[in-house]
């Protein structure tokens, strides 16, 4: 007898250990979204917003809400790791799947580099004697130290973290209260609405910065093949994690907003030093506050966040690999660990150099954020699109509200982002996307042509059935 979780009728083993419940995905999600992760880049998406940075943040939480209803829905059809890749390829085609896989890897493969990288500069500017490389070092070390011992780990490890980020938010969001209160700042709602700057196209370019925010509920998506309760909880674990870190994200960027000593002057020249959100956190409460969230938000990026986005780039590269569309080696699961290890040694090297490299850039950062959002909205595009072929066209779904409804709005909000996103990171990624053609292209000249377990006989039944 065959479970929802029984990967068996898909042609897989059950390698990965099934270890965490709704509680874990829920801390899982919270730690990838890190529910301070505005902090590090109000500045940018303030002045990106033209100073409706909550209004960026509440349509950031309404677009993607449809995607993770799109992820519920394909990941209770094949609730197996690889999130969009898996998806679109037994939904939709394996070469879609292929290229599918190929552009979120443009997320996956550069969130960690990037989060390593944000955390060391940030330590480097509080204890400037350690130079950004040995933060890199560090933090990657550990991180992938405690990914080798088993999901157990990082599991208890990120809801230790998880608890510390929710209590510097507290006393922030506790002591910007009081300091309206008392006449401090500028109580309103400009920051939701401001007619003087507001244009849709304004909103939207913002809403592609602000992503970056969100990044990481689709991560738990990644874990189905490891959690116990089977996998409706993921579809559910997704959805809370996503509501409960964007009421969070709202609730600081309004007082933060409100709490900018100079709004003009943020508006104009932007933040270059990436230090608004502390400019105001100093304004609240003192400079103790504005190095406790500093310090915090290093941290938060730097260990937890990093650490559940190596799990999840790991199992992405290890359903690529088990398909043979990645080098086998990456396949590789530990007997002992029950966990992809070449993948999670490989990630751990990758974001190392990457964040290395970057760090030499000038616009290191920038570059990343704007490549690493493109990629998951582009992603994100296909999902949807998945969800309507797979239920509609192949089951003869009749739940047309589910199936095409609810994946067509979010389609089409998510289209209106990318085309209003960032040029540079509009040509970079379809750059990308161009370079995967070619790489599936080589595959099928090698005769290496994406094919999924499970998929291919079901679907020739299918069609016999069909044609009878």
């Amino acid at each position: 007898m065959t479970t929802s979780n029984d990967l068996t009728r898909y042609g897989y083993r059950q390698e990965l250990s099934r270890q965490l419940r709704f509680r874990d995905l829920v801390a899982y999600g919270l730690v990838y979204m890190v529910p301070i992760a505005p902090m590090a880049i109000f500045g940018s998406v303030y002045a990106g917003s033209g100073g409706m940075v909550a209004l960026a943040y509440a349509i950031g939480v309404v677009a993607l809400v449809f995607t993770a209803f799109s992820y519920a829905q394909m990941v209770r059809a094949f609730p197996m790791s690889g999130s969009v890749y898996n998806y679109a390829g037994r939904g939709i085609s394996p070469p879609v799947g292929f290229l599918a896989g190929w552009t979120i890897l443009l997320d996956y493969v550069l969130v960690p580099g990037l989060l390593y990288l944000v955390a060391s500069v940030a330590m480097h500017s509080t204890v400037p004697s350690v130079p950004v490389w040995l933060w890199l070092l560090a933090f990657v070390a550990v991180n992938t130290v405690i990914n080798s011992v088993g999901i157990r780990m990082t599991a208890v490890v990120t809801r230790v973290m998880l608890v510390g980020e929710l209590i510097v938010l507290a006393v922030f969001l506790a002591v910007a209260g009081w300091a309206l209160a008392s006449g401090k700042g500028r109580f309103g709602w400009d920051a939701f609405y401001n007619s003087e700057t507001f244009t849709w196209s304004l909103v939207a370019g913002a809403v592609s910065i602000a992503v970056l925010s969100f990044l990481g509920f689709d991560g738990i998506s990644m874990l189905a093949e490891e959690t116990r309760d089977g996998a409706r909880q993921v579809g559910r674990a997704m959805a809370a994690v996503l509501v409960l870190a964007g009421v969070l994200f709202v609730a600081q960027t309004w007082l933060a907003a409100m709490l900018v000593s100079d709004p003009d002057a943020l508006l104009a020249d932007g933040d270059v030093t990436g230090t608004a959100f502390y400019d105001a956190a100093a304004v609240a409460g003192g400079s103790w506050l504005a190095t406790a969230c500093a310090v915090a938000t290093a941290i938060a990026w730097g260990l937890p966040n990093s650490m559940v986005a190596q799990v999840a780039t790991s199992r992405l590269l290890y359903a690529m690999a088990r398909d043979r569309q990645l080098p086998k080696f990456l396949a590789k699961v530990s007997v002992r660990r029950s966990v992809p290890i070449n993948a999670t040694l490989l990630t751990g090297f990758v974001s190392l150099a990457l964040g290395l490299y970057m760090a030499t850039r000038a616009d290191g950062i920038t570059l990343l954020s704007s490549l690493i959002n493109f990629g998951a909205m582009v992603a994100f595009l296909v999902l949807h699109v998945s969800v309507a072929v797979h239920h509609l066209i192949r089951e003869r779904s009749g739940n047309w509200w589910a199936h095409l409804v609810m994946p067509g709005v979010g389609f089409a909000i998510l289209a209106y982002v990318v085309v209003n996103a960032n040029i540079a990171a509009q040509r970079l990624g379809l750059a990308w996307l161009a370079l995967g053609v070619v790489v599936l292209a080589g595959l099928y000249l090698s005769g290496r042509r994406p094919v999924l377990s499970g998929l291919a006989p079901t679907q020739a039944a299918r069609r016999d059935m069909e044609r009878v």
